[in-house]
């Protein structure tokens, strides 16, 4: 991350150099940009907060376990797309599955459907992309999520 960090500043001071104005303008821009955003976001992380906080992740490991098949495969998609939990804790989520032995699959489609599909976030996106290209997005990366899942699953 410093590393990113670090290139985006010397981006930033390359460009100014070369054009000032355009630069400043580019600036402004993206604040604009961003503090329009900002509400829609810490909506998404409020949403997020009470998620976490109302479903700890042992009563979704403890869930998910116990299906196994076509069952355990569906109801990883659908719990994925309607959770809301940030990558940061979905990821060692997915180790600590692993660990008390859900399968790979499940467990793929289970992170795959939570990173990819978002019920709960469709009114925002519908907003931004238009009610056609977000549920068509969704549609698709449910059964994505499920075709990616089944894939682990035969390598693993």
């Amino acid at each position: 991350m410093q590393i990113l960090i670090i290139a985006a500043i010397i981006c930033l001071t390359l460009s100014f150099f070369v054009n000032r104005q355009k630069t400043v303008a580019g600036i402004k821009r993206g604040t604009i940009m961003f503090l329009k955003l900002l509400p829609a976001l810490l909506f998404v992380l409020f949403l997020v907060s009470i998620f976490i906080y109302l479903v700890p992740e042992k009563v979704i490991v403890e869930y998910l376990g116990a299906r196994s098949g076509a069952l355990g495969i569906v109801t990883a998609a659908l719990i994925g797309s309607v959770s809301l939990i940030p990558g940061f804790v979905a990821f060692p989520l997915a180790g600590i599955m692993v660990s008390q032995g859900v399968s790979y699959t499940v467990v793929a489609v289970f992170i795959t459907s939570l990173m990819m599909v978002g019920a709960l976030t469709l009114p925002l996106e519908i907003k931004y992309f238009g009610k056609k290209a977000a549920i068509m997005r969704n549609i698709l990366s449910f059964f994505g999520a499920i075709v990616i899942g089944l894939l682990i699953g035969m390598f693993y």
